[in-house]
Formats: structure tokens, C-alpha cells, sequence
């Protein structure tokens, strides 16, 4: 029962973190992006064009880190950013060779997901779900 104590629980969770962003960073490599960017990704093409401060926000990442993130993608051609509705704001969407990649990107993520989660059942995985909600600060994540 020792091995089900807070701080056992949380850092297996950090270490099975660490395992998964690991390997999807290796097989994002055959695309030339990292997690970080694949994340900015994902979010645009499931939202639409979308503010900076508004990925953050969504993504719960620090603000200079999300632009640093987006200066890189904008270099290398994933992203474009547009000016907002004031001086101040500016929108990020994908470039049109971004969303000609990301279906073939999409698939790899999507083998991948298949491949960690084949052991668990339907039940498993909503309960997971229902489970990672629940966490945080407030244990009130939903």
C-alpha cells in the first residue's frame, strides 16, 4: 500500500509524462517538429486561426515560451501570424504547406496513440479520463 502514497502516485505520473513526450518527440522527428510545436498544431487545426494569447491560455503554457515556440514554427514555415483586431493582438494559422502535412502527421500521432493506449479497454480509458480531469490544485480540472 506504500506504493499508492501521494507522492509514489504523482511521480510515476511524471515519469510516464517524460516516457510519452520522449517518444513523441521522436516521432514527430520524421516531420521536423517537436511536441511543442505538433501541440500549437493540433490546436489551430481543431480550433481555427487563433490569438497567441488565446493558445497559451488553452495550452497552459507560459506566454514567452509559446512565442519563442512560434518564432521558431513561423522560420521554418508552419505558421503564419496576421494582426489582429488591434495593434497589439496578432492571430496565428497554418500556413498552406502546414495544412497539406498535417494529415500525414495526424496519422503518425494517431498510430502512436493507438499503440500506448491497446491495453486499456473502453472502460479503462474513460476511467483514465475521468481520473486525469480530477486532477490538479483543486482537484477540480473538469
Amino acid at each position: 500500500m506504500d506504493e499508492l502514497n501521494n507522492r509514489n502516485l504523482l511521480h510515476l505520473l511524471n515519469q510516464q509524462t517524460r516516457v510519452l513526450a520522449k517518444e513523441v518527440n521522436n516521432r514527430l522527428s520524421d516531420h521536423g517538429l517537436y511536441s511543442s510545436q505538433w501541440s500549437i498544431i493540433f490546436c489551430i487545426e481543431r480550433f481555427g486561426p487563433m490569438t497567441q494569447t488565446a493558445i497559451w491560455k488553452y495550452l497552459n503554457v507560459e506566454a514567452p515560451t509559446v512565442t519563442r515556440t512560434l518564432s521558431r514554427m513561423e522560420k521554418s514555415g508552419w505558421i503564419v501570424r496576421e494582426q489582429g483586431n488591434d495593434k497589439r493582438e496578432r492571430v496565428i494559422e497554418l500556413t498552406k504547406e502546414a495544412k497539406q502535412k498535417f494529415m500525414s502527421i495526424r496519422q503518425t500521432m494517431d498510430k502512436f496513440e493507438e499503440e500506448v493506449l491497446k491495453g486499456l479497454s473502453s472502460d479503462d480509458k474513460a476511467q483514465l479520463h475521468f481520473l486525469l480531469t480530477k486532477l490538479g490544485p483543486s482537484g477540480e480540472n473538469a
